[in-house]
């Protein structure tokens, strides 16, 4: 019985300050593509800069789709980031052209590539009642009901980890059964039925850091701090996750009068160099079907893409 071939999905993944964008936008502009977003960050509106978000001169050269998407005040998950990006994927296929997802955010291509565990609904009451005791009584006191009450689940996370803390509360609470239980019984399985070819960028850690305090001094050069300033006044929940992005704390720190300008970009520098460290080691451990190329982004490397590509495609045709 000849089964039917599924739809080519190309996913480039890798740290930040790698070059998968640029990896991205080449396999796009040569394969007819459109390149789609999966970066957490780079999804909400109000930092293209600090987000490394792409240029308008790069989203100009082929269609760009889910950046800058959601407003600075919302919050976005894998299962919300997953629907919107499957969505785009069909309408890309349904334009005759390669979808390309491309980001730093491992757990949204794993979610996507591999799916995730489709638990049930927490009801929002349950939900508030423990989100509201997190902040009057503090992540410590939930950590140790949770020990109480779900050892199993406590010893797979950090002390200080309040929001997956919450999450393993919630889960108990709404269910009866241990989150840890529900994602061995639940097996995830990808949202779309497609053909993926996934590979990660990663230069070896000396240029990668090398190249993260470069984007870092060049952000600063393009207006970071007058994007955080904006952000400040805004008078965001500190809680949101753009409020955690990558850079805005340690710059807020200058915008405030907290540190000098010098301070504040290393610290920034610091974090990112270590945000980048821990996306490797992600990729390396999470990701199950991808080919890592331990190179810096050249010539040479993308031959070799192109060439994966085509024959990728030739065994997936659209």
């Amino acid at each position: 019985m000849q089964t039917k071939e599924k739809k080519p999905v190309i996913v480039i993944g890798g740290p930040t300050a790698s070059g998968k964008s640029a990896t991205a936008l080449d396999i796009a502009d040569e394969f007819n593509g459109v390149i789609i977003n999966a970066d957490s960050m780079q999804i909400y509106d109000g930092l293209r800069i600090i987000t490394a978000r792409p240029s308008f001169e790069d989203e100009a050269k082929v269609p760009h789709r889910l950046y800058g998407v959601m407003g600075p005040h919302e919050t976005c998950s894998a299962g919300y980031w997953e629907k919107l990006c499957v969505s785009e994927i069909e309408k890309v296929w349904a334009e005759g052209r390669l979808p390309i997802v491309t980001g730093g955010t491992g757990l949204y291509i794993k979610t996507l590539v591999e799916g995730i565990s489709q638990l049930p609904p927490i009801p929002d009451e349950i939900r508030n009642n423990i989100r509201s005791r997190c902040d009057e009584e503090g992540v410590d006191s939930l950590y140790k009901e949770l020990q109480v009450k779900d050892s199993l689940m406590a010893d797979r996370l950090k002390p200080r980890d309040a929001q997956r803390i919450c999450r393993a509360l919630e889960v108990l609470q709404a269910t009866g059964t241990s989150l840890a239980v529900l994602q061995q019984e639940i097996k995830p399985e990808p949202a779309l039925d497609a053909a993926f070819m996934t590979d990660v960028i990663m230069p070896p850690r000396d240029i990668l850091y090398e190249r993260c305090n470069m984007r870092f001094d060049m952000m600063v050069d393009q207006g970071a701090i007058e994007e955080v300033s904006a952000l400040e006044k805004l008078k965001l929940d500190p809680k949101l996750p753009i409020m955690k992005a990558l850079g805005v704390p340690e710059l807020l720190t200058y915008v405030r009068g907290e540190a000098t300008l010098e301070e504040a970009v290393e610290r920034g520098k610091m974090q990112t160099r270590r945000f980048a460290k821990r996306q490797c080691t992600w990729f390396r451990n999470q990701i199950n079907q991808c080919e890592i190329h331990s190179a810096q982004y050249s010539e040479s490397l993308r031959d070799k893409i192109y060439k994966k590509v085509r024959q990728f495609l030739l065994t997936n045709a659209s």
